[in-house]
């Protein structure tokens, strides 16, 4: 494949190297199994081969370039100038978890030749991804990330940190699953990294794990977790102030700082923080300072915002040519040798980058969705009917023993009876612990299985989420809360762009599997601003291959919860169990002290018999004339509504879909078909709300009956009685069906 001159940078890059490299003066011959200069660890042959890797990440880079231009290669963020990471991993095993920077391509050769690969493998890993290849081993030709199920790196497709989160649950549940005595899926004395770009610094979520990694920290917590800043000045075109990463990093945080460009001094550094890391369990930050080379990505034209001065700043910088200085002064190697062992590779890299174009690529929408959301509902139902044999040594009276139980009641128990049988799973949160909620729905928890199982957290939604992505990926069943349904939006990305993703871009490799407890929704009568009382969903329902549930009655809470249990664990399922606040503690169905909205717990040996299946609704009645389709606070009302209109001979059924997402289509399309008529009773906001996939659902099926609704207003939720004005209501219910009826 000919060198192509068309983009003036990639050759600048490749003819200032040769010419640099050919320049360098030999010096007197040192002994490979020595340090390669005075002052560092790192020898001579280990540089050698560290060399070679920075090599072949430096020409993973020209081949994308070259596959681009011909059609074969799609955006993406080269490690050019970044190659001293390859250090990085050198300093690590190759079982210790990480999630890396985009710019990662030497480190990822060099963990790919620490877990005993042929240099070939790991080249090919990466062309296969260039090319977007389905036999790509991490992604399947989904996205250009780094990743591998056996070389312990989990892949990241964010852009803006959102990993650190992440990787500070990963090192707390290493711990965790130790403390537990539960396997987990890291070595017991394993540590974590994650790095990232300076800019990245920024980011709320970045922000988010330095600070809960300190906070662990603070509370003499144990958090293996290496922290890598690669600072190469730049964020896209935005320039990062020179001493802003040193200045930024927490203070808690013990920190070590590196030249990422002078392989002996990245070496020694990242020895050193992973030896501190590991012995202490304490956290660090590693600041390497590094530089870009050939721009930030795909065609991006950097003479339009740097200068040239700048720009041969970074080019005299270059780390290859660092490592070749340290090799010609060693005596190891002449800079002909050096040169022409680049030109060699360059042909074998572009060789192989041409026949991974020729591999297959995803060609079906089914192939593309197949890791989306792995779906194995026998295998669920079996799961969610398993209990514990001890599980009377939990509780001082047997849940089913009780008599009839509030939906908070229901919830308690069947998290009791889960936590029981799993030693894996924790519950954690805000205020869940001693106090045991705000609505007591985790009281007692804390008193039956101890602080390692049930804990508070730090008040930070990205923290709490972060924490259980981690834990889940390592092998344990978080299950957090979030305490309103509006503070999820304060860390949503944490769910839409890590939680839901993964599975996807890893081809079920890794998965997080995830049950986040939301109390949401409105009517809680005088209490109010929209952040305790919200009925917004439509950040939740565009998700791909979530799980949100949205029991109503406190029987169908307990078995819902144990089916997203069983289908976190079994499929990796990433569930948001949506528990309606105003019903927590509600009692009666018509009249104070009749008690009909409360039910029994099912004893263990009929959860089998009682399961509820993902995306099955529940219908009430057997009306003929209409069908009034709800969830959530609107299956009471329209239940009353309905009694009251059946007094009027005005036959109706109710259909609680319970599950919004997936939408129960097959029992929605039954019901509406029976009665020829639907009005759906949506509490969530006319915009975005529920109803509009279920209008959808109807016509996209073929039902050509009338279809009427009844929504909340697009609306905040003030304060008190105001609320009333902008809530649907039980009277909004009957007068929208008395009118279809008549």
């Amino acid at each position: 494949m000919a060198r192509d001159t068309r983009e003036d940078k990639w050759d600048t890059v490749e003819t200032h190297f040769a010419d640099a490299v050919g320049a360098l003066q030999p010096g007197a011959l040192r002994d490979p199994s020595l340090p390669v200069r005075e002052g560092t660890t790192l020898t001579g042959a280990r540089c050698l081969e560290l060399f070679d890797i920075q090599v072949g990440s430096r020409l993973l880079d020209i081949a994308a370039r070259i596959l681009r231009e011909r059609g074969e290669g799609h955006y993406t963020i080269g490690s050019a100038g970044h190659e001293g990471n390859a250090a990085i991993a050198a300093a690590l095993r190759p079982t210790d978890p990480v999630l890396p920077h985009y710019r990662s391509g030497a480190f990822y050769l060099a963990r790919s030749a620490q877990a005993g690969r042929l240099p070939e493998e790991g080249l090919r890993d990466v062309l296969l991804g260039l090319a977007a290849s389905a036999e790509e081993p991490i992604a399947g030709g989904r996205h250009k990330v780094f990743g591998h199920p056996e070389l312990a790196i989990i892949p990241q497709t964010s852009t803006i940190a959102s990993h650190l989160p992440r990787a500070t649950g990963v090192a707390f549940a290493i711990e965790w699953a130790r403390q537990l005595g539960v396997a987990g899926k890291w070595p017991e004395d394993a540590i974590a990294m994650c790095s990232f770009g300076d800019a990245s610094v920024n980011h709320a979520s970045a922000l988010t794990g330095l600070n809960t990694a300190a906070y662990g920290t603070y509370r003499d917590l144990r958090l293996p977790l290496l922290f890598v800043c690669e600072d190469n000045g730049l964020g896209i075109s935005v320039r990062t102030p020179e001493g802003w990463v040193e200045a930024a990093h927490h203070p808690l945080l013990e920190y070590f700082t590196a030249d990422g460009c002078d392989l002996a001094d990245i070496h020694d550094a990242a020895q050193r923080a992973v030896t501190f890391v590991r012995e202490t369990r304490t956290p660090a930050f590693l600041h390497v300072r590094t530089v870009r080379l050939m721009g930030h990505a795909g065609s991006d034209v950097e003479i339009a915002y740097r200068t040239r001065r700048e720009i041969g700043a970074d080019l005299a910088r270059d780390p290859l040519i660092g490592t070749a200085r340290l090799l010609v002064q060693a005596g190891l190697a002449t800079p002909k040798e050096l040169i022409s062992r680049y030109e060699t590779e360059r042909d074998h890299v572009l060789k192989l980058a041409l026949e991974c174009t020729r591999r297959p690529r995803l060609r079906k929408a089914e192939e593309v969705m197949a890791p989306l959301a792995p779906r194995h509902p026998h295998a669920v139902a079996v799961a969610s009917a398993r209990f514990s044999p001890g599980r009377e040594k939990v509780f001082r009276t047997l849940p089913e023993q009780e008599g009839r139980l509030t939906l908070a009641q229901a919830v308690n128990r069947t998290l009791a009876d889960a936590l029981a049988l799993d030693p894996g799973m924790l519950v954690f949160g805000e205020d869940v612990a001693r106090k045991g909620g705000v609505y007591g729905v985790t009281r007692g928890l804390l008193r039956q299985f101890g602080t390692s199982r049930v804990f508070d957290t730090l008040l930070d939604e990205q923290a709490i989420l972060g924490l259980a992505l981690g834990a889940g990926v390592s092998g344990l069943l978080p299950v957090p809360e979030i305490q309103y349904l509006a503070y999820l939006h304060n860390a949503l990305d944490q769910i839409r762009g890590e939680a839901s993703t993964l599975q996807f871009f890893s081809q079920g490799a890794y998965r997080n599997p995830l049950v986040v407890r939301v109390p949401g929704y409105a009517y809680q009568k005088g209490f109010g601003g929209h952040f305790h009382n919200d009925n917004s969903l439509a950040a939740l329902r565009d998700i791909p291959g979530i799980v949100i549930a949205s029991p109503a009655r406190p029987d169908d809470a307990a078995s819902m919860l144990r089916t997203c249990l069983a289908a976190a664990r079994n499929d990796g399922s990433v569930c948001v169990f949506l528990e309606p606040i105003a019903l927590y503690h509600t009692r009666d169905m018509f009249e104070e002290g009749d008690g009909g909205w409360m039910a029994p717990y099912v004893p263990p040996m009929r959860w089998a018999e009682t399961h509820v299946p993902l995306g099955r609704a529940r219908s009430y009645g057997d009306g003929r004339d209409l069908t009034i389709v709800t969830f959530g606070n609107g299956v009471r009302m329209s239940l009353r509504a309905a009694v009251r209109l059946t007094k009027d001979e005005q036959s109706c059924r109710v259909l609680d879909l319970r599950w919004l997402s997936p939408l129960p289509v097959e029992d929605l399309l039954r019901a509406a078909e029976l009665t020829g008529k639907v009005l759906i009773a949506d509490e969530t906001r006319r915009t975005g709300g529920i109803s509009e996939g279920v209008i959808a659902a109807l016509i996209d099926n073929g039902f050509t009956g009338p279809i009427q609704r009844v929504t909340s207003q697009d609306s905040f939720i003030p304060l008190g009685a105001a609320a009333d004005h902008v809530l649907l209501s039980e009277h909004d219910i009957e007068q929208a069906a008395r009118k279809m009826l008549s």
